[in-house]
């Protein structure tokens, strides 16, 4: 017999369903027991009564909490004044006729019947997959489903091709730190895993792709923060023969939509969505992702905007050199060569954040393409010609073919459901997360390997004192 749905049972009064799940809570009335059977799609009454056929009837005595079983059993309307309107099978059950038990189930570390936020969170991500039984947080990771393919659909009817490109890539002198991979193959080298799919996406509009997005992983080996992960989501987004302000359009557009279909009680403050340039959000607001709402404790109130015109360099103090405010395939707002060395501090870039309720939840540039350009940037850098060329044989090579001018964004998908959902942190939108120190307290990870790896790989720990 094919298994249905909980939910699909109010379609089924009068026949006979097999229904499967875990037992979400048992009561006694008198010789009668009441099951609470639940799957992913909802929760249904089961009904035994003595004169059943007594092993199926001692059985059920025997349930618990959480046991993973099988019902068949006749749908019937509830006895009048006995339905229960907060669920959605309330006015039905099923009369169980047969009973399989799949598997037992010890008591849980916790509760799983309310949202868990009392918790402390380490004992949750211990036992996540636990945690994820929880409804809340179902329902988070549906909505995230949700969104995502919202995305899909939105970039696919305006022409963009979705294309996945590597993991295991090439490890970059700017931007956060990479985890690196050891070639067991070629000892003494490393892959590295993307901090984003930058290059790439931008070898595919020198390819003609034109319109590209990704979901992207993206991997940072970041130090530890309260609210960052390790690896995060983004949907990632490149064009050719843009402006910024398409790009800008395009993202609004894209947003709008979003959460007029999806969250529809939510209300954005203003549209257009406001363009702030970087000197105006840190002289007025005192920060490059200001908080515009007008009313702060609204939580249905959605103020985006875009900061625009970031400054191209950033002095480091520490290091007494430059960094680059984005990254260094930015574009300058200037061509001149000379401008770009003397007076790093006045060059303004072609670059730009998407900020709601005061979080950053994307940012994205116009690509320089004038190869002359990027090296008097990464000259600015710090770093000679000839070890750029080096670094990247591959982009001055690809870009001596022909490149069109092109630009991107790459918009964080869990910062943006944490503010819609509304949720507390991003790990309540992951399905599994880490720490905030990184550390995957279910998987107990990171680990130590075996010293037979290691020497496949060529490796020593040297261990700091």
């Amino acid at each position: 017999m094919k298994r249905v749905l909980v939910k699909e049972t109010t379609e089924q009064i009068g026949k006979v369903v097999r229904v499967c799940g875990w037992v979400n809570s048992r009561r006694d009335h008198g010789k009668i027991i009441f099951i609470d059977l639940r799957d992913r799609s909802g929760m249904v009454q089961i009904v035994f009564t003595p004169d059943l056929k007594s092993k199926i009837y001692e059985l059920a005595q025997k349930l618990r909490p959480e046991w993973v079983i099988e019902v068949i059993g006749e749908v019937g309307k509830r006895p009048k004044g006995m339905e229960n309107p907060k669920i959605e099978t309330g006015n039905i059950e099923v009369k169980g006729s047969q009973l399989k038990v799949f598997s037992q189930a010890k008591t849980l570390p916790f509760s799983i019947e309310n949202d868990g936020y009392e918790i402390k969170e380490e004992k949750r991500l211990k036992y996540r997959y636990l945690d994820l039984r929880r409804p809340r947080l179902q329902r988070n990771l549906e909505i995230r489903q949700k969104v995502i393919q919202f995305m899909r659909n939105f970039l696919q009817k305006k022409g963009f091709l979705e294309v996945e490109t590597p993991i295991l890539t090439k490890a970059t002198p700017e931007g956060a730190r990479d985890f690196l991979v050891p070639s067991r193959i070629y000892q003494g080298k490393f892959y590295a895993l993307p901090q984003s799919p930058q290059q790439y996406k931008q070898l595919l509009q020198v390819a003609g792709i034109e319109r590209y997005f990704q979901i992207a992983k993206c991997l940072r080996d970041e130090d530890p923060r309260a609210d960052r992960q390790a690896e995060h989501t983004q949907l990632d987004i490149e064009m050719s023969f843009v402006t910024q302000e398409e790009i800008l359009d395009l993202v609004e557009k894209l947003y709008v939509s979003l959460v007029k279909k999806i969250f529809p009680e939510k209300k954005i403050q203003k549209t257009p969505f406001p363009r702030i340039s970087w000197a105006e959000a840190i002289k007025k607001y005192k920060s490059d992702k200001p908080d515009v709402r007008r009313n702060k404790k609204d939580q249905n109130e959605l103020a985006f905007c875009f900061v625009i015109d970031f400054p191209m360099f950033e002095w480091h103090e520490k290091e007494k050199k430059w960094g680059a405010q984005h990254h260094p395939f930015t574009k300058p707002q200037t061509e001149d060569i000379k401008e770009i060395k003397t007076c790093p501090k006045k060059i303004l870039a072609f670059q730009y954040d998407l900020v709601l309720n005061g979080f950053e939840i994307g940012g994205g540039s116009i690509r320089t393409t004038n190869l002359d350009i990027l090296l008097a940037v990464f000259e600015v850098l710090g770093h000679k010609p000839e070890k750029v060329k080096k670094q990247f044989p591959h982009y001055f090579e690809a870009f001596s073919y022909g490149v069109p001018p092109h630009g991107g964004i790459a918009l964080g998908i869990e910062r943006f459901l944490a503010i819609l959902l509304p949720e507390p942190n991003i790990r309540e939108v992951i399905a599994f997360p880490k720490t905030g120190d990184n550390r995957d307290l279910m998987m107990n990870i990171p680990s130590e390997v075996d010293e037979k790896q290691l020497k496949e790989l060529g490796i020593k720990i040297i261990k700091s004192k």
